[in-house]
């Protein structure tokens, strides 16, 4: 024992138990102010006000907040996911399928073969790709 400081196994206990439910109840509010952002179905007044409830009477707000919207939370994240997900999918396939800088100059230099580019618009555009 330190200079008379006890601090009994019950104490570290709670004292964790405050820190765990603390983290908690960030991790809740996070959640709650990204579902208000996020949800398209609450107007720009209405979102207003949840943030207000929420920052006024933090827990109270947290918890009301959960009761009045909290069932539709998780469909609305997993509608954000699947329009990420449909995005990145989207972005891949684009540029899977975008011709590589070869294929593209074999295309510019059939083009200038057949007379349908001149030499100088040839070599802008080569520029063009190779600057890529």
């Amino acid at each position: 024992m330190l200079l008379g400081v006890s601090y009994p196994l019950l104490d570290a206990f709670l004292t964790i138990l405050e820190i765990f439910l603390f983290i908690v109840w960030i991790w809740l509010l996070i959640s709650v102010f990204g579902d208000i952002f996020r949800s398209h179905d609450l107007s720009g007044v209405a979102k207003a006000i949840w943030v207000l409830v929420v920052v006024i009477f933090p827990y109270l707000g947290v918890f009301v907040y959960l009761i009045a919207r909290g069932g539709k939370m998780h469909e609305r994240s997993i509608r954000a996911a699947q329009a990420q997900r449909e995005a990145f999918d989207s972005y891949v396939r684009e540029t899977a399928t975008a011709a590589s800088p070869g294929e593209e100059l074999a295309k510019l230099a059939d083009l200038r073969d057949r007379g349908v580019l001149s030499e100088a618009e040839f070599n802008q555009q080569k520029a063009k790709i190779l600057a890529k």
